[in-house]
């Protein structure tokens, strides 16, 4: 199975994610949803990098017991409740991604949300991984 990252350079260089990613030879796993809730089914975390933490976390739990790992991502959906504060947290944001999913960027989209499911939670992140 391999990814590839695509990013021409026609277009604006990419800071935090990939302009396409291609995939072969591999099974496709979809991930729900996460948001920053705890074992219990709590919202943790007050601010935006905190709840984006947990849900990245919770995320990749389900990436790995998929038997998978971050770098087989090949898709990332991140929906907000606030996009301004989503934007103003970015550069910290990306060093939680590279934290706990490396430095590869899956194809990714932040969406504003009026609201998630979880009323207190200000993120989500769903994806898409190709497995070997």
């Amino acid at each position: 199975m391999t990814l590839e990252r695509v990013n021409p350079p026609e277009l604006s260089p990419p800071t935090g994610f990939s302009h396409a990613v291609t995939a072969t030879g591999g099974r496709l796993v979809f991930l729900a949803g996460q948001t920053a809730l705890d074992g219990d089914g709590k919202v943790v975390g007050d601010t935006l990098p905190e709840q984006f933490e947990t849900a990245l976390t919770n995320l990749l739990t389900a990436l790995r017991a998929a038997g998978s790992s971050p770098e087989h991502l090949a898709r990332v959906t991140v929906y907000a409740v606030d996009v301004a504060d989503y934007r103003r947290h970015a550069a910290e944001l990306g060093r939680i991604w590279h934290r706990l999913a490396g430095r590869d960027y899956p194809a990714m989209a932040v969406i504003g949300a009026a609201r998630l499911w979880d009323e207190q939670a200000m993120v989500e992140l769903d994806g898409i991984a190709v497995l070997p």
